[in-house]
């Protein structure tokens, strides 16, 4: 129904900003919440920040409020996710998720996923 495409990983310094983008393809992209999600190496995936339909609504995980910012613009099918204060604990590869909506721990219902775009951050 929906494919993502993220960009906007890359190598910075601790300290540094960083802006995700995910790009939806499909004509219905105003119906999924979307949501960030990421992967360190050794650990499981987790849950990063979720946005409503409409924007309306957002979602983080503790570690990333106050840091992290997701907004969204529909009509150009794309999900951001701005990121600051970035520290060496946040290297991992970034994934976008869309699904039938948002909540505080990740995206519910039917979820589509992106490749995923890595973040470096070097001490």
């Amino acid at each position: 129904q929906v494919q993502l495409l993220e960009s906007g990983g890359g190598l910075v310094q601790a300290g540094d900003s960083l802006r995700l983008s995910c790009a939806a393809s499909g004509r219905t992209f105003s119906s999924y919440g979307m949501g960030w999600f990421r992967q360190a190496p050794g650990k499981e995936r987790e849950f990063v920040a979720s946005i409503s339909r409409n924007g309306e609504l957002t979602y983080y995980t503790d570690y990333a409020k106050g840091r992290f910012t997701i907004s969204r613009d529909n009509a150009k099918s794309t999900v951001y996710l701005q990121m600051n204060s970035l520290t060496p604990e946040d290297t991992s590869v970034y994934f976008c998720a869309a699904g039938t909506y948002a909540t505080s721990r990740g995206i519910a219902g039917m979820t589509y996923w992106g490749k995923g775009t890595l973040v470096t951050v070097s001490s």
